[in-house]
């Protein structure tokens, strides 16, 4: 049970473990594209492209819906970034139960969003929880997990793709240990110390606040990095202020107005200290390095970025 480009590896590695999979559940397919084509989601393609049965239903609440899942009659079911709540009837369904790829270490971070949220809050480590679900946010006990560092220039997409493999061969592990023991492995309730939750990213956060620390501002860049993408309104003389996106960046030495550009370069003075800027994208173009950026956008020594003028 999965949707986006995280959960392919999931599949993909239960696939080549031989698993006997029923069936695979997917969002419902969304129209996208100049035609407005209705496209499978990234799991859905890939059962399709192995003679798995599919199915996406808008909700699992409903009774004939819970009776289909239940006469698939499963060992467990595996979800990883599925987006559908998923009631009792179909948590208790499978013999083993439902066990989750969660991309954080458990308790830290529950909820939508713990990459990015793991990356903006400058955590030195994160990492993948395998959780057997209960009706709780993220709450269930873990068979599994694994540590990871948090490097000084991952952004979202860098550490989404480190998590990805490494979930995958953790559910193989935990789904070999049941099969080979018919029972369930270990299970470690989680602790109510630690517990923070990654709520879902909202756009509102993503326009950048210069008054903060310049570790807090680059380590919100990065998090973001590269959708929905980090900020800021850059003034243009005769005309309305462009969004520019800021996709990577490092803490450095400056000092400054909050959000004024100190050099050439795009170094740019925070609250406490300044980021150097790496890439970044204009309205209508691509991610580019800074130097290939300033060469169409020039921003002077001195600007102040986050004001409308």
């Amino acid at each position: 049970m999965g949707t986006p480009d995280f959960s392919v590896m999931a599949l993909q590695a239960l696939i080549d473990a031989g698993h006997d999979i029923a069936a695979v559940y997917s969002q419902p397919p969304r129209r996208s594209g100049r035609g407005k084509k209705e496209t499978p989601s990234p799991v859905h393609q890939t059962a399709l492209d192995n003679d798995i049965p599919v199915f996406t239903p808008t909700s699992l609440k409903d009774d004939d819906e819970q009776a289909r899942f239940a006469g698939l009659n499963l060992d467990a079911a595996v979800v990883v970034a599925y987006g559908l709540l998923l009631p009792l009837p179909i948590l208790n369904a499978p013999r083993f139960g439902c066990f989750n790829i969660h991309a954080s270490l458990l308790p830290r971070w529950r909820g939508a969003a713990p990459i990015q949220r793991a990356i903006m809050a400058g955590d030195a480590e994160t990492g993948i929880a395998i959780m057997q679900m209960e009706q709780g946010l993220d709450t269930g006990p873990v068979a599994l997990t694994k540590t990871i560092p948090i490097a000084a220039d991952d952004t979202y997409a860098s550490l989404h793709d480190k998590l990805a493999p490494i979930g995958a061969a953790a559910m193989v592990d935990v789904l070999a240990s049941i099969a080979q023991g018919n029972t369930l492995p270990a299970l470690t309730p989680q602790s109510d110390h630690g517990t923070t939750y990654a709520m879902k990213i909202d756009k509102a956060e993503a326009q950048l606040d210069w008054t903060q620390p310049a570790a807090t501002v680059a380590a919100h860049i990065r998090g973001l990095s590269p959708f929905p993408g980090a900020w800021t309104p850059v003034p243009q003389e005769g005309g309305a202020p462009i969004r520019l996106k800021l996709l990577m960046a490092n803490a450095v030495a400056g000092s400054g107005v909050p959000g004024e550009v100190l050099d050439d370069r795009l170094t740019i003075a925070c609250g406490d200290g300044a980021i150097s800027i790496s890439r970044a994208q204009r309205p209508g173009k691509g991610p580019m390095n800074v130097k290939d950026l300033l060469n169409g956008l020039p921003i002077a020594a001195g600007t102040r970025l986050g004001y409308d003028a």
